[in-house]
């Protein structure tokens, strides 16, 4: 394994057409042009771009050596590229990945499952958690039907639905009341610790949720398209305390494909204690009167359908109706 134990290396399942190796920046512009060329095909609410994956290059947890993979074309184009993510103690890995249109259907996306199974049992091996199972997730849009026939075929199941959902910005907003003593500030550096503390308790029992550590939290408040000023947190005005948070972000680009432009919540989270104060009502409410100032025509977020809270309940009686439905395939390995 090129003399690293924790380096990938091509497995015999990858196409022979492509030459393969793991990415580096210089890759940057050729990956990032990959996926988009992928995604002018495949239309999905959402894809990685060149600043994405940039972060990805940076990670100290899922370093790109051992954990990305390009396939090149005999003339240094990009046809193909997988990687994995996984947490050291984490019950998942999770994959990412695409096949250039022009090439699709000629069984490379088979083989670059096949790599991301071996690294995730590589993976599960350097971690040694105990009692664990290797195991590796994969996301799609219900609409992309040849990843469902790719994911069906190689043993994966459907084990999570999830809704996208859409509240027009025109027609008002909501009245909400929040109890005496909490107030909705903005999030500001000063925040980011003590958010990120209140999303690993606020969701420690959602499924498939796991602590974000520094290195994770730094994705989410150092993404891209992330819009600190469409943010708030909600706070316990006597000791300062995180009750609730809504994170927020807006893609002007996909604004340009889907017609658009909506102010998406990431995140939205409230401590166990403060549940039941009317917390998510008013940063949902918040939110809506920060897109509106900012010229979003809507908000939008994603919702597990089965999520333990009754976030969907809360959602439609907020006025979002579900526009897509994307789903999560495990399979154990």
């Amino acid at each position: 394994m090129n003399g690293h134990p924790d380096a990938a290396e091509p497995q015999d399942s990858l196409d022979p057409r492509l030459q393969w190796r793991a990415a580096r920046t210089a890759d940057l512009d050729g990956w990032a042009a990959l996926i988009a060329r992928t995604a002018a095909v495949e239309q999905p609410v959402w894809f990685e771009r060149r600043a994405d994956l940039a972060q990805v290059l940076d990670s100290k947890k899922n370093p790109a050596e051992a954990n990305t993979i390009l396939g090149f074309d005999p003339a240094g184009v990009a046809r193909a590229y997988g990687r994995i993510t996984k947490n050291p103690d984490g019950d998942k890995a999770i994959g990412y990945g695409c096949v250039d249109p022009q090439w699709q259907g000629t069984g490379i996306g088979t083989g670059l499952l096949g790599w991301m199974e071996d690294r995730t049992r590589q993976r599960f091996a350097l971690d040694a958690v105990p009692g664990s199972t290797p195991k590796l997730r994969l996301h799609m849009e219900q609409q992309h039907t040849h990843q469902a026939s790719l994911f069906e075929d190689a043993g994966y199941r459907i084990v999570r639905y999830y809704n996208e959902m859409h509240r027009p910005l025109g027609d008002g907003f909501p009245e909400t009341v929040l109890d005496e003593g909490l107030e909705i500030v903005g999030f500001g550096p000063e925040l980011h610790e003590p958010v990120r503390l209140a999303h690993n308790e606020a969701f420690r029992d959602h499924w498939g949720s796991e602590p974000r550590d520094e290195e994770g939290w730094g994705l989410v408040v150092n993404d891209p398209l992330a819009r600190p000023d469409l943010s708030a947190v909600a706070v316990e005005q006597s000791t300062g305390r995180v009750a609730g948070y809504q994170l927020a972000s807006h893609d002007e680009v996909s604004a340009v494909s889907r017609g658009y432009k909506e102010g998406y919540t990431d995140l939205l989270g409230v401590r166990r204690e403060f549940r039941g104060r009317g917390v998510a009502q008013a940063l949902l409410a918040d939110a809506m009167r920060r897109f509106a100032a900012a010229g979003m025509d809507k908000a939008s977020l994603d919702v597990d359908s089965e999520n333990p809270t009754g976030a969907l309940a809360l959602y439609a009686k907020m006025g979002y109706v579900a526009v897509n439905t994307s789903m999560a395939w495990d399979k154990e390995l």
